[in-house]
């Protein structure tokens, strides 16, 4: 690996982990130049501003992580295997990388206009294929009248919001880590069942 794709690599790192811990507004370049030991002027070099680093590090995460559940909505799989396999592959996610919640939470929260220039923004919403196959479905028959933008949402918040309040799970429920881990992997056939059920999805 040349100097430049190290020193590249020390900084991406250095600013993933600060922006993932301490969120994107509370991070300085500073910060970022003080963790990945180099000076700021270099910092500067390579990236020019902390929004170029940031939209650079939030589209390779979206890449990494998002691949595998655009996959499963574009697929020719039934809504029901689409759900149940969508479902698994997030909450698998979220357990291998628990602060992308918070990371995404501190994107949504930022100005509006931002957003379209991010170019892994749209790895964060449902896809024209699986939206389709709703409202296909539903005309049809074989799944009651929904409106897509609801169903997706209420997956998404299912799958989701768990990790967003993990701390007060704990606390409530007296569970530790490992327990919470436990009860978020319970889930994975729990919240597919909810969301059937919403549909009432004719047996096959």
């Amino acid at each position: 690996m040349s100097e430049r794709k190290k020193t590249e690599q020390k900084i991406f790192e250095a600013a993933t982990e600060l922006f993932l811990e301490k969120g994107v507004d509370r991070t300085s370049v500073r910060d970022i130049a003080a963790k990945a030991n180099i000076n700021l002027a270099l910092l500067n070099y390579y990236f020019r501003s902390k929004e170029n680093l940031f939209n650079t590090i939030f589209a390779k995460l979206m890449q990494e992580n998002s691949k595998k559940l655009i996959e499963i909505l574009d697929s020719d799989m039934s809504l029901k295997e689409k759900i149940e396999n969508y479902v698994v592959e997030y909450i698998d996610m979220l357990l291998e990388n628990p602060l992308l919640v918070s990371f995404v939470m501190s994107i949504l929260h930022r100005s509006w206009d931002e957003k379209p220039k991010m170019d892994g923004f749209n790895y964060l919403y449902s896809t024209e294929k699986f939206t389709k196959q709703l409202s296909d479905e539903s005309r049809k028959g074989n799944i009651k009248k929904i409106n897509p933008t609801h169903f997706f949402v209420d997956m998404l918040s299912l799958i989701t919001f768990p990790f967003a309040i993990k701390l007060l799970i704990m606390d409530k429920a007296e569970i530790n880590e490992r327990e919470f881990r436990t009860f978020i992997r319970e889930r994975k056939k729990r919240i597919p069942r909810l969301l059937i059920n919403e549909l009432k999805i004719k047996s096959d």
